[in-house]
This record gives structure tokens, sequence and C-alpha cells, in this order.
């Protein structure tokens, strides 16, 4: 295995790392009655938007995504950033909201996973 493979898997490993804080924070959040934004969140939004760009580059020898489903992640990251880190000072979130945030999480992971 190259560096740079070695490399995007480090990358992927710690991108999966901040899916499970986001979605894992956001869980029991909810769980726990009283809806806000967690630090687990927080962080799992700022590793997953990071680790993302990361990831994007071409590291692949040739293999890389298309332009355009790296720009649908792209730009449902930075949604979920922008909603989480916006609202994180706030006692509590608008279940709308939260969900939301729950929902653009799960939709991101199914386009890195179903899109091909």
């Amino acid at each position: 295995m190259g560096r740079v493979e070695a490399l995007r898997l480090i990358l992927l490993y710690v991108h999966l790392i901040g899916f499970a804080l986001l979605l894992g924070g956001a869980i029991a959040q909810y769980l726990t009655g009283k809806i806000r934004i967690n630090a687990a969140m927080l962080w799992g939004s700022v590793i997953q938007l990071l680790t993302g760009i990361g990831l994007s580059a071409p590291l692949r020898d040739g293999d890389e995504p298309a332009p355009a489903k790296l720009v649908t992640k792209l730009v449902l990251a930075l949604l979920i950033f922008v909603m989480v880190f916006f609202s994180r000072k706030r006692a509590e979130v608008n279940r709308g909201h939260f969900l939301a945030i729950v929902g653009l999480t799960l939709v991101n992971a199914a386009v890195a996973v179903f899109w091909r």
C-alpha cells in the first residue's frame, strides 16, 4: 500500500468517526428529551467537513468520484455544519431543525454509499 492510499484510508477512518459523533450525539441528545446541540454533534460536523474536503482531493490514481457527487456531499456537509454551529448555544433547538440535521446527515451518508 502506498503512502497516498494510507493517507486516504486514514482520512476515511476519521471521516467515519465524525459521522459516528454527529449521528450518535444527535440520537443521544434526542433520547434525553431536551433537544439541543451537544459537543459531539459540533465536533462531528467539523470533522466530517474537514475530512470530506481532504477526501475529495485526487488521491486515487484516476478513480476519483464524480464531481457532481463531491459537490453534493460538500453542500450537504456545509448545511449540516451551519445548522449545528449557529444553533449550538441555544438552550433548546426547534424539533424540525434538529430532525433536519439528522436527516441531512443520513442523506449525506446515503450519497456516499449509493452514488457510484
